[in-house]
């Protein structure tokens, strides 16, 4: 293992030991069920030419690579366990062209960096088709489809995709883009790039983007927290009934999420996230048209402002949220686990999910009083230009879907996670009938414990993914447990029969596995490092 940090280091590519201050950075995790992430040592490519060397040398010593792209995954998935976690956050350039209206990206930005772009330019009535969240790393969400504040507008993330670059398993630098045609093994893989989710074919080192052209220079934006005294009644079922059955037009987005929060003393209530592609104007006429209960409409209205895009970009996606900014760093001390859905708008079917949704929150509340801990149903608003792309158009299958849901159960005791893995399963075998194709989940919004992944994920889609995996990948040596697989490795059924755990079953698993490390030899050298650091 020395030897392989040796070759890095003589070769100039960043690379950090356990005990190390850059090594403890880089392995922090937000979230504590993935508190023992100690992978042999950390390495930080700054080229593309880095990433080959470094997959060179990890084929030919047979070493484990874990990518992480700047970001973080929900179900851990980019963060490293054993040999070599492969952090990309030194390649962090963003590039704006604007008579081109292209942007290229390194594949460890983060959306801050690249909206950036955008902001210090001042190009107010353009908007890149990216996350929420600054720290949300943009490798992963466009790999993975990509949903934010204008899919409805523009269609998925992953749709604005232009061509991508690539070091494949043998090390080769591989570009493709829009114009290979689809039948080769180039358009292939591109094709699969949208939607896949990452590290799958390779290590994706940039790629370039189109940027996008707003109706106006401004866009109306907004937040809202509604903790109504009529919760749990009729009037406020039928307004949220109302409300998910809306057939909202395409320049309005808003997303909601449920909150059951028993840290706090406010009670249950819903979070609106606005923002529409128009006049302040336009917006209050479609808030009035839609949004039956005068009160609710008026706030919606009075807490939505017309700002300047690169205002909008600068406040609403990178200081507004302070919430998910505090979350995205180390310091916070809670464990999370999440599911996540596909659902269409039908009225039959809404009613019956918001009616789950209220009855699991009064017994979250009952059962759990006293304790801190928190249970999320975030509905992300998908739909408009997202699906008018067929499903077999690109990896991304779910085009159908009018919202993307995900489920969260948060905790602070780490006794609690019996209890709260068993109360997530509960609710999502009473939420999955009602996901597409009774099965849908969203690889951006991963479930660590997903039974048949791939039919989750990729829908009809699997198959010829596996394809292009063989195709690029033929070793499987981006192998990780939710991955593409390969096509001899059977239907991904296997895991579904009467003997498939159930959520409880993973209680401790992943802190027990993880705590290998401290069984093998480098025990007592890592803590006396960590000593020396004062960590």
């Amino acid at each position: 293992m020395a030897n392989a940090m040796e070759i890095f280091a003589s070769k100039s590519i960043p690379v950090f030991k356990r005990g190390e201050e850059e090594y403890e950075r880089s392995v922090a995790t937000p979230n504590l069920l993935f508190r023992f992430s100690r992978p042999e040592f950390v390495v930080q490519p700054e080229t593309p030419s880095h990433v080959q060397e470094i997959i060179k040398e990890a084929q030919s010593q047979n070493l484990k690579i874990t990518i992480k792209c700047g970001g973080h995954s929900y179900a851990g998935h980019s963060t490293a366990f054993e040999g070599i976690s492969l952090d990309l956050r030194r390649m962090n350039i963003a590039e704006l062209d604007m008579r081109e209206k292209t942007v290229v990206i390194d594949a460890g930005c983060q959306w801050g960096h690249v909206y950036k772009t955008l902001i210090n330019g001042g190009h107010d009535g353009f908007i890149i088709n990216g996350g929420r969240c600054p720290f949300v790393g943009v490798s992963g969400f466009m790999l993975g489809g990509g949903l934010g504040p204008f899919t409805r507008c523009f269609g998925m993330g992953s749709d604005t995709l232009l061509e991508a670059t690539i070091v494949t398993a043998n090390g080769s630098l591989v570009t493709v883009n829009k114009d290979d045609k689809p039948d080769s093994d180039k358009g292939k893989l591109f094709w699969a790039l949208r939607g896949a989710g990452g590290g799958n074919f390779g290590v994706l080192v940039s790629m370039k983007l189109k940027v996008q052209e707003l109706r106006k220079n401004d866009v109306v934006a907004g937040r809202y927290q509604w903790f109504p005294d009529s919760w749990g009644t009729d009037d406020f079922m039928t307004t949220m009934n109302n409300f998910y059955t809306t057939s909202w037009p395409d320049q309005m987005t808003i997303d909601t999420t449920w909150i059951c929060d028993l840290r706090q003393t406010a009670g249950n209530g819903v979070r609106f996230l606005l923002y529409f592609n128009g006049d302040k104007d336009e917006f209050d006429r479609t808030i009035d048209e839609h949004i039956k209960l005068p009160a609710l409409a008026t706030q919606l209205k009075r807490r939505s402002l017309p700002e300047k895009s690169t205002r909008f970009l600068h406040e609403t996606l990178v200081a507004q949220w302070s919430e998910e900014t505090q979350r995205a760093f180390p310091t916070n001390k809670t464990y999370s686990i999440y599911s996540s859905f596909a659902f269409a708008n039908e009225e039959s079917s809404i009613a019956e999910i918001n009616g789950i949704i209220q009855e699991e929150m009064k017994t979250f509340r009952e059962k759990y009083k006293g304790e801190q801990v928190e249970f999320l149903v975030t509905w992300i608003h998908s739909g408009g230009k997202a699906s008018e792309t067929k499903p077999k158009e690109t990896a991304f299958f779910w085009r159908e879907a009018k919202y993307i849901v995900y489920v969260t159960v948060e905790w602070e005791d780490k006794w609690m996670e019996r209890d709260m893995r068993g109360f997530l399963g509960e609710v999502k075998k009473r939420l999955r009938p009602f996901s597409l194709k009774g099965e849908a989940a969203f690889i951006n919004f991963p479930d660590g414990v997903m039974k048949a992944h791939e039919r989750s994920y990729f829908g009809e889609n699997r198959e010829e993914l596996r394809r292009v995996k063989e195709i690029w990948d033929k070793e499987n040596f981006f192998n990780w447990n939710q991955g593409v697989q390969l096509p001899q490795t059977g239907d991904d059924d296997r895991d579904t029969g009467a003997n498939a755990p159930d959520d409880e079953d993973f209680t401790d698993k992943i802190a027990t596995q993880h705590w290998r490390y401290y069984e093998t030899k480098d025990f007592m050298k890592d803590l006396q490092e960590l000593a020396d650091l004062g960590l």
